[in-house]
């Protein structure tokens, strides 16, 4: 039997913290580097399913050009995303 998902607690923030936080991601999303990235994992996705390959709960890692775990992916590999470099 699977196990009951977790859920994800939304971080706590006053109305005005979150519009500012929201503003900050979606510069952060419309970047040019980021767009592409994005494009490259719709196109690298729609290929693997079409391979039949069982992608569900991976993501496309643009370090290792292949697909890793969510956790993994978006964890740093177990070193936090603090250290990477910066822009």
């Amino acid at each position: 039997m699977a196990k009951p998902k977790k859920k994800v607690k939304k971080q706590k923030l006053t109305p005005a913290a979150a519009k500012r936080k929201a503003d900050r991601d979606k510069r952060r999303a419309k970047r040019k580097d980021r767009k592409e990235k994005k494009a490259e994992n719709q196109r690298k996705r729609r290929a693997a399913k079409k391979k039949g390959r069982k992608i569900k709960g991976k993501d496309y890692d643009h370090k290792k050009k292949r697909f890793v775990s969510v956790k993994k992916n978006r964890g740093n590999y177990g070193k936090g995303t603090k250290k990477e470099k910066k822009r």
